[in-house]
């Protein structure tokens, strides 16, 4: 038996033959020496490109959702972007081939996303490199990967974004990469799929193919190859609990979340986009605690429309019905860059122009999305809140900008609602005048990730920093115990809506401090509730 370890993206446990996924090896036309030539080669190859990204875009919504398939829609709008398009034919033009430019093109891209301070948009370069790779393997000649008939675990180096879409889901019993990310799309899948796998792990590719059985525990982050019996007697018992913990999570459907003391948290479901909604309500969440409004704006060469930008939120909306949904404004700045924005590059964009501060600064982008909101609020319950405030006098601001844009559109005769403005509470400054902060606003809805990042001064992506970067350290704790108790004195509402809102060492602990809303990825909503009518706080 050999074993080893990994990060866990998704618990369980998964035993059976394992598949090596090797990537095709690629082997390079030789240039032309025309650039007239090459730039015809690429145009060929976008159109090759765009026909193979529509049929998989197509399959996508079919087999896996609106959300996964649009992974293929970023890649889809990337053929299409001036900037590269633009630095692939300088390169053919200072004397690449077509197929080098269009690849390395897409790793400059690619390296900008990367270094961005943004969940998403670091994930945004994996979508990126996918992109300029299939126009290379179209330039090179290459085709895609074969895999055998019946269920499996695979075993890869990494998987693309676009190789993720088009895998057998209903076959594939567990993955296991050596290289990925808890937000990768590899990772993406494993959570969509509900199938234990780990990334970052020390599997070889020999160990993988020469073992007849490949077992994953997705909870320890531990493989084995070709375990013993008393491993693989282990191991089964934990599937069997983990199935029979599974089925009975479901007595939680329907029930309100209400811990045995009486206290009411409301649970709900972090979206990125409309069709996020569906599957907040299929989860059982009981609102939206984040809809993350940039994701609207990305993959675009102009800014959306406010009619786009209505549409997309009756749309979340009229499917939440009564439930909260809480929008945080754009969330965007210059670690985020949208090329059609025009915004300077920054020394540190992570303390740049971004949040609310690029709204207060530029009125013609923050109006229409002021003005789609409270038009979209007539169908549903709709709540707004500001990203990156760091002083009383912002939140004012932003406050009487919106005063004025609901009368605005109430003179023209279009039927609105109150909509709730609270902060998203994630810089120190925020977190220190929360108090003040209070006065002003109708909720708070913590940002733990960025706010921990700031409070230890640690890059939150800087994977050299990871013993550094600790969510649970006290200085944190006591700025969320200070930030409940000012919303809980000035008789608002304070809610968790990062990463830790849907850790279960931390639940307990939040629902004690003074917070009534706990929101997460929607497939967490019914072991939390389970936790939350458990607990005696």
């Amino acid at each position: 038996m050999k074993k080893g370890i990994g990060l866990p993206v998704f618990p369980g446990v998964a035993i059976g033959p394992a598949v090596v996924y090797r990537k095709a090896q690629r082997t390079l036309p030789i240039p032309s020496g025309d650039p007239a030539v090459e730039k015809a080669k690429f145009s060929a190859a976008l159109e090759t490109a765009r026909a193979q990204l529509t049929a998989l875009f197509e399959k996508a919504k079919v087999e896996i959702g609106e959300e996964q398939a649009a992974i293929v829609e970023v890649q889809l709008l990337m053929l299409d972007d001036l900037d590269y398009l633009d630095g692939v034919n300088l390169a053919i033009e200072g004397g690449a081939a077509a197929a080098i430019a269009a690849l390395d093109t897409g790793e400059e891209f690619a390296q900008v996303f990367a270094a961005m301070d943004d969940e998403y948009m670091n994930a945004r370069s994996a979508d990126i490199r996918d992109m300029s790779h299939r126009l290379y393997d179209i330039l090179c000649g290459n085709t895609g990967f074969q895999l055998p008939e019946g269920s499996f675990l695979l075993v890869a180096e990494d998987l693309a974004p676009s190789e993720t879409i088009q895998l057998p889901r209903e076959r594939i019993m567990a993955f296991v990469t050596r290289q990925g990310s808890s937000s990768s799309h590899t990772a993406i899948l494993a959570r969509t799929l509900n199938i234990p796998s780990l990334v970052q792990s020390d599997i070889t590719f020999d160990a993988a193919e020469g073992c007849q059985i490949l077992a994953v525990d997705g909870f320890t982050g531990t493989w084995y190859a070709d375990p013993d019996e008393e491993t693989l007697a282990m191991l089964r018992a934990k599937q069997a609990e983990a199935a029979a913990a599974r089925d009975a999570l479901e007595a939680y459907r329907g029930k309100e979340s209400i811990t045995k003391s009486g206290k009411k948290v409301l649970l709900v479901a972090n979206i990125g986009c409309p069709e996020d909604a569906v599957d907040a309500i299929k989860a059982d969440a009981e609102g939206v605690g984040l809809m993350r409004s940039e994701f609207l704006y990305l993959g675009r060469d102009s800014l959306p429309t406010e009619d786009e930008l209505y549409e997309a939120y009756k749309q979340v909306a009229e499917t939440m019905g009564e439930k909260p949904v809480v929008i945080r404004t754009l969330d965007i700045g210059a670690d985020k860059q949208v090329d059609y924005l025009g915004l300077e590059a920054e020394e540190n964009p992570a303390l740049g122009l971004r949040g609310l501060r690029i709204c207060l600064t530029n009125e013609e982008i923050f109006r229409p999305q002021l003005r789609a909101i409270y038009r979209a609020s007539a169908y549903g319950n709709l709540h707004m809140m500001f990203p990156m405030v760091a002083s009383v006098w912002e939140l004012k601001a932003a406050k009487a900008l919106c005063a004025r844009v609901r009368k605005e559109l109430e003179d023209e005769g279009y039927p609105t609602k109150d909509v709730p403005i609270g902060v998203m509470v994630e810089t120190p400054a925020a977190a220190v005048l929360a108090n003040e902060l209070a006065k002003e606003a109708a909720f708070f809805s913590v940002g733990t990730n960025d706010l921990t990042q700031y409070t230890l001064a640690v890059d939150r992506q800087n994977a050299k920093l990871g013993e550094f970067y600790d969510p649970y350290h006290p200085a944190l704790m006591a700025l969320l115990a200070h930030i409940a108790k000012a919303a809980n004195d000035n008789g608002i509402w304070a809610g968790i809506c990062g990463e830790l809102g849907a850790d279960p060492r931390m639940q307990e602990k939040f629902i004690e401090m003074g917070y009534t809303e706990l929101s997460m990825a929607a497939g967490r909503i019914l072991e939390s509730r389970k936790l939350v009518c458990e607990s005696d706080v």
